[in-house]
This record gives structure tokens, C-alpha cells and sequence, in this order.
């Protein structure tokens, strides 16, 4: 425990010896402007490649080993990593990916010029989440110069695509880059975040009959039901209201009767986040036709944004949607021919679930280090997703711990120059907590 504290120690001073050194490094990651081009097309944006030659050579000047590769073109991952046992082995991850301006006349400073005032480094990606690799590298770069070594191999990993599904991870992951514990250095307002719900992208496909508008009338008011009579059409957008409210009844129910300690009631919920109806449906598996009343429509399509628990699995959680749907269908004669089509999965994006225990020694010693840096930290849990899901579905221990600031997917992004530092810190001690000293 001595040599342990001693480290600690050390590292902390190198650290203030190099006071700037996150700052400096966070504004140049700031002003590349790193688009997710899966947001915005432009040359003079989507600079992701440019973000990670700068982390690269950073990783290299601290002595770390370096494996890159494109995980879609010229859009790369970073890993650098010092060898050690992989019973104490940590990575700590960060996207380079942000997502884009928004109207530039409503921001107040330049979006890619790192401007610092106020104790403040305002710019897109400042807080989500440039400051977070700036702080990992830091804490790392830290160890290295007291000259510390650890028992543990410790692994950087600067990844893509974060903000469209975390495809950057994935990859990661399916490479087999993993750890016995990650740490995420997403924001986190001081807090150490162990948890953190699933999310699945759905897909429905309600299919009806299409018809003249004008022989709505024979489709909803009572006929004779004879040989004479015209075959009704079936509208879709009607199935899909009732749809929409049986949904939000199922929703409630999985509210009110499920919940997890450290996060908010309610948060397990199904956003109905994209409709789209019409007529015919086309081989992308949209409408083809949205823009004639006169038809009646006969395909509406509704894309979910499905959030469940840490403690629940996606086995659990699609058979019980599915029986949902099932049984919807089977009220009407209707879909019980032609019922709801369920599709997982949709663009490839989902997280699974994050459940990391508190009382895990790295949770313990992040939380023990933010104190004695004069924190009022708590354990609690991630409301949004983040990377951490594709460690954690892999079997990683993996929180998420990071730094303070605001603007993130608005405007005027900013992080709290103070708390990075104290990120700093805080990583660079729980990382010789973790995989100790020889």
C-alpha cells in the first residue's frame, strides 16, 4: 500500500509540474473539427483522421505500443498500450467523434477555436468528449514521466463513430481489444457512473390495404357485405394510432413496475422517435408514395428508440415486445393475417446494457480519489449510452468517470478547466490503484 500511495503521490506532482498539459491538449483536439461525417459531408469538417495522428503521436512520445486501422475509410481507431499482466489490465477509452454545429450564429465564440475564458474551453467536442482523451492520455503520460511502473497492462483506446451507434468500440471490441476493467471518459459531473441501460433500435412495418380515398366510407361505416360490394381497403395510419396507444399503455406499465436503484424511475421508456406512411412499400422498406391524401394508405412505418434496464437482458426484453405485438395483432382480424413486422436492430445500433457493481474495486478507488481531491462524488447511474455498453456486453468491467462542462450537442460547449484537471488526477491514481506498482 505504501509503494501504492507513493506512486499516487508522484504522479500527482508530475501532473502539477505540467498544470497545462490536458488544457493544451484538449484545445488541439478542439480546433480539428472531427464531424461524424455520418452527420455532415465536408472535407474541412470531417477531419477524424487528423484528430488521431495527434493522439497517436502523443501515445507514442509517452512510449506506447500503437495499432490503428480504419474502421470505415480514412476514419480510424487509435489504441496505444503498455504491456503487463492481464489480471490488473485497465483501457481507457474516448471518442474523437462530435456531432455538428448547428447554426453558427447562435454560438457565442468560435465552434473550433478552443477559446478559454472564465476557467472555461469552449468549442464542439470540449466536454464530449476531447477533454476525456486529453485527460486519459494525461494521467497515463503522468505515470510514465515519475517514472512508475505498472503491474497491469494499460491500454488507450480513441475511437469513432461514437456519436452514431459507437461503431468505433465495436470494433474495438469484435478485435478483441479488451481489458479486465474500462474506464469511459465521457462527462460526468463528478460523479462515478456504474450503470447504464440498454438500447435497441426498433422497426415497424404495418401493412394495411391500399384504396381511393373516396371509398373511405365502405372501409369504416357498416355495409352490406355482398358480391356487389367493393373489397375494402385497410388503412395503415389507423392501425398505427391504435398501435401508437396500446404502445404507450405497454410503455407505462414497463415504467411503473420496473426500475433500478441508481437511476431515475421511469428512464426504461420507448420513444417513438420517426413515422413514416403511405402508399406502397419500397425496397428500402419505406413508402413509396407520401405525398397523396387521396390515397388510402396501405404502409406506415414507426422507428423506435427502445430503452431498458441494466439489469435486464435484450432476450428478455425483445420477447416481451414481441408478445406485446403478438397480441395486439391477434385483437384484430386484420393483423392476424397480415400482423406487425418487428425489426431489431435497425442501422446496426445496439447497446447492450452496462450493470458494474459499486462496491468493484476501481468504482471504490475512483470514488476514494475524487474525495481526497476535495469532490463530493456519488455512484450513480448513465441516463443516455455511451461506449461503455460494447465493453460491458463483452464481459469488461467498465464506468464511466470524466470531467464537468455543458453545451454538448447544443451550442457554446464548454468543460470546466478546474475538473478536467481533477479528472486527471482522479484517472491517474485509480489506474495505479487498479493495476498496481512493481
Amino acid at each position: 500500500m505504501a509503494s501504492s500511495e507513493a506512486a499516487v503521490k508522484a504522479a500527482w506532482k508530475a501532473i502539477d509540474e505540467e498544470k497545462d498539459y490536458a488544457t493544451d491538449l484538449t484545445q488541439k483536439l478542439v480546433r480539428i473539427p472531427s464531424v461524424n461525417p455520418k452527420f455532415i459531408r465536408d472535407p474541412d469538417q470531417n477531419l477524424e483522421s487528423a484528430v488521431q495522428d495527434a493522439v497517436e503521436a502523443e501515445l507514442k512520445s509517452i512510449g506506447m505500443s500503437i495499432d490503428r486501422w480504419d474502421v470505415f475509410e480514412d476514419r480510424p481507431n487509435v489504441i496505444g498500450q503498455l504491456p503487463g499482466s492481464e489480471e490488473r489490465s485497465l483501457l481507457l477509452c474516448g471518442h474523437i467523434d462530435v456531432v455538428p454545429v448547428g447554426e453558427r450564429g447562435s454560438w457565442t465564440v468560435d465552434p473550433f477555436g478552443g477559446e478559454i475564458k472564465n476557467g472555461r474551453l469552449y468549442g464542439r467536442g470540449a466536454v464530449d468528449m476531447k477533454s476525456g482523451v486529453a485527460a486519459a492520455i494525461a494521467a497515463i503520460r503522468a505515470i510514465r514521466k515519475a517514472g512508475i511502473e505498472l503491474d497491469g497492462r494499460i491500454a488507450m483506446h480513441s475511437v469513432v463513430d461514437e456519436e452514431t451507434g459507437g461503431f468505433g468500440a465495436i470494433d474495438a471490441v469484435k478485435r478483441g481489444y479488451l481489458a479486465e476493467a474500462a474506464i469511459i471518459t465521457e462527462p460526468s459531473w463528478g460523479e462515478i457512473q456504474v450503470c447504464e441501460g440498454g438500447l435497441e433500435w426498433i422497426r415497424i412495418t404495418i401493412t394495411g390495404r391500399q384504396g381511393h380515398s373516396a371509398w373511405r366510407y365502405n372501409e369504416i361505416w357498416p355495409q352490406r357485405d355482398e358480391p356487389a360490394r367493393l373489397r375494402p381497403a385497410v388503412n395503415a395510419i389507423d392501425i398505427a394510432v391504435r398501435f401508437l396507444d396500446a404502445l404507450r399503455n405497454f410503455e407505462s406499465s414497463r415504467c411503473r413496475n420496473r426500475q433500478h436503484p441508481l437511476l431515475p424511475p421511469g428512464m426504461n421508456t420507448i420513444n417513438v422517435g420517426v413515422m413514416r406512411a403511405g402508399a406502397g412499400l419500397g425496397p428500402d422498406g419505406l413508402p413509396l408514395i407520401l405525398t397523396n391524401p387521396a390515397i388510402i394508405p396501405d404502409v406506415a412505418v414507426i422507428d423506435l428508440d427502445y430503452k431498458f434496464l441494466p439489469n435486464q437482458t435484450k432476450q428478455e426484453i425483445r420477447a416481451e415486445f414481441e408478445d406485446f405485438v403478438h397480441h395486439f395483432c391477434q385483437q384484430d382480424l386484420w393483423l392476424q393475417q397480415h400482423p406487425i413486422k418487428v425489426e431489431w436492430e435497425l442501422g446496426g445500433l445496439h447497446f447492450p446494457p452496462m450493470d458494474t457493481p459499486p462496491d468493484h474495486p476501481l468504482v471504490q478507488s475512483l470514488y476514494k480519489r475524487r474525495t481526497e481531491l476535495g469532490g463530493k462524488p456519488k455512484i450513480s447511474g448513465f441516463i443516455a449510452v455511451a461506449d461503455c455498453a460494447h465493453y460491458a456486453g463483452a464481459g469488461v468491467n467498465a464506468m464511466i468517470c470524466g470531467a464537468t462542462g455543458d453545451g454538448f450537442h447544443g451550442t457554446d460547449e464548454y468543460v470546466d478547466i478546474a475538473s478536467l484537471e481533477e479528472t486527471t488526477k482522479t484517472l491517474a491514481a485509480a489506474i495505479i490503484d487498479w493495476c498496481g506498482v512493481r
